[in-house]
């Protein structure tokens, strides 16, 4: 073999082997993303059943029910269009409550209910993530709620 196909061929192989690194590193890296969804892009089956995602919005007011035992809460989140009932079983950030703006990590269970692992509130009265704002935003103008009710079912 001479020495020009030699380089040629280790360029191949180089060149191939870079390719399949960087498709094995976008495939994990795809595994483990976790999008954004707001209750109503849930309600239009936007959000995947199976993996893990992001649920943003206002939690209802009235809608916190701690089980009698144990760290479980349901609570329900609007974006103002429609509404997802949340159960997480842990200790709460500090700063949820009603009326608050929150986002959650988990995924849908069988009977639709968003089970999360994780629950994020924002840290002022002044913020809001934007995927929050923006959903909740979008939730008002379809359903042209102003004054802070949910008009959506689950």
């Amino acid at each position: 073999m001479t020495p020009r196909r030699k380089r040629l061929l280790i360029i191949c192989l180089s060149v191939a082997g870079l390719a399949i690194a960087a498709g094995l590193i976008l495939t994990a890296f795809e595994k483990n993303l976790m999008y954004f969804y707001s209750p109503t892009e849930v309600a239009e089956g936007a959000a995947p059943e199976s993996r893990p995602f992001r649920l943003g919005g206002m939690v209802v007011d009235g809608s916190i029910l701690r089980q009698p035992q144990g760290l479980g809460v349901f609570f329900t989140v609007t974006d103002y269009a429609h509404e997802r009932v949340v159960y997480y079983e842990g200790i709460l950030p500090d700063l949820f409550r009603e009326g608050q703006g929150i986002v959650a990590n988990g995924q849908l269970n069988d009977t639709g209910v968003f089970v999360a692992n994780e629950v994020l509130a924002k840290h002022d009265e002044n913020y809001m993530p934007p995927e929050v704002a923006d959903a909740v935003a979008a939730g008002k103008a379809r359903s042209g709620a102003s004054d802070g009710t949910p008009a959506g079912n689950l």
